[in-house]
């Protein structure tokens, strides 16, 4: 069997996953399938694209023209013909349960992945919520009454062309926005290694996106030296999270078999940092920002060099917890003057309303730069009293990104 390396599939929490679950697509033909079974996506979209010449609203070609797209790999066209093979709106309206009057707010958000999870702080009795999903927007989509714009829409290293829909919305809209599309953008992993490293107190890994082809050359490791890569090396597929697709390469002859089981046709290399503590342990602590202040979110503390909140040593740990909640109580004291100014140097220089970093700390007291975005998720604790200590942190971002909702949309 031929593997297959397309970068589509992508957690089923997707949008697009949920409007395929919510309608069954019309049936798409059988000149086209036959393309498509016979692997001529071209054809077919070219099938598909003159029988929408034919008849612009035919359900059938969208339907079409999403599973060829999706076959091509162009997430964004595919999600933009799904949503008129189901006939989605553009705009949906979320519900609203209070009994004052509401703040209307424009989220915008991709069909895809690559979302900021900005709609856990929009309390629905606080504001009235629109959806944008952006693969849908045209000129003609009418936009709801709105006092701001939140742009959902956050990782630029795979949501380009939907930044891209969400800059002419925004040139429709007088309202204030929250992360504007442009800042989003610029936050690509290569793009913040470039713009970051000249922090002082920042080590930024050197980043750059390569072929599946040259990886698996016979060549690939003289040129990865020869672009300042050595090994240990970290290679991951664009637009993946939760260190899904994401691999640590230790020797050359490993590279090709190991960059053959990952997704994509292009993969982000990345310098390894050694984040490995006197103790033996990594530690990751996340970040963000949210309106020009710091508000720590965790620590995380593992002997894996790929540490998540999720997979490390915290829940049989009682002392790594107890020095979490040192972290989230006195995030100045734990991390010292220079290392807060340093992350406030970083917080200026993305220019995000809310966004976030992950960072590890070097022997010699040096930010390591593991992510910097808008996707830094929180996630409140679950009922469990050990993780008692963690409540007041997270209730406190919540309050702190409702206060920068309502103030922007209030106009300070």
């Amino acid at each position: 069997m031929t593997k297959t390396h397309s970068a589509t599939t992508q957690a089923s929490t997707d949008l697009i996953a949920l409007a395929q679950q919510s309608a069954r697509l019309p049936d798409i033909g059988a000149p086209g399938s036959l393309l498509l079974a016979e692997g001529k996506n071209e054809e077919a979209a070219e099938f598909y694209e003159q029988a929408l010449e034919s008849d612009p609203k035919s359900k059938s070609a969208h339907a079409g023209l999403y599973r060829t797209y999706s076959a091509l790999g162009d997430r964004h066209r595919a999600a933009a013909h799904l949503g008129r093979a189901v006939e989605w709106p553009a705009v949906v309206t979320l519900p609203y349960r209070g009994s004052g009057e509401p703040v209307p707010v424009l989220l915008l958000l991709s069909m895809n992945a690559g979302n900021v999870l900005v709609q856990r702080y929009l309390n629905d009795r606080v504001f009235q919520t629109y959806v944008l999903l952006v693969e849908l927007y045209n000129e003609e989509t009418v936009l709801p009454h709105h006092r701001l714009i939140v742009n959902g829409v956050g990782d630029a290293d795979i949501r380009a062309e939907a930044l891209a829909v969400a800059e002419q919305v925004l040139a429709r809209s007088p309202a204030p926005v929250v992360n504007p599309p442009d800042r989003v953008l610029a936050t690509g992993r290569c793009d913040n290694a470039q713009r970051l490293q000249d922090i002082p107190g920042v080590v930024a890994p050197r980043s750059a996106v390569f072929s599946r082809e040259s990886l698996m050359a016979a060549t690939a490791a003289d040129r990865l030296h020869e672009n300042g890569f050595e090994f240990p090396l970290l290679v991951r597929s664009p637009g993946f999270h939760m260190g899904e697709h994401f691999i640590r390469i230790v020797r050359p002859e490993e590279l090709s078999a190991s960059v053959d089981d990952l997704p994509g046709n292009e993969l982000i290399v990345i310098q390894y940092l050694n984040g490995e503590g006197a103790d033996g342990n990594m530690r990751k602590y996340r970040m963000l920002f949210i309106g020009g202040k710091l508000y720590p979110v965790h620590l995380a503390i593992s002997k894996q060099w790929k540490i998540h909140y999720f997979s490390a040593d915290m829940e049989d740990h009682p002392e790594h917890r107890s020095e979490e909640a040192c972290f989230l109580n006195d995030m100045a004291g734990v991390l010292g003057p220079a290392v807060i100014h340093t992350l406030q140097r970083i917080e200026e220089r993305l220019g995000l309303d809310y966004g976030g970093i992950d960072f590890g700390l070097s022997r010699r007291g040096e930010v390591l730069l593991y992510e910097a975005n808008a996707t830094m998720a929180v996630y409140r604790p679950n009922a469990d009293p050990k993780w008692d200590y963690r409540r007041s942190s997270v209730e406190r971002i919540y309050a702190a990104a409702k206060e920068l909702f309502l103030a922007r949309a209030n106009g300070s």
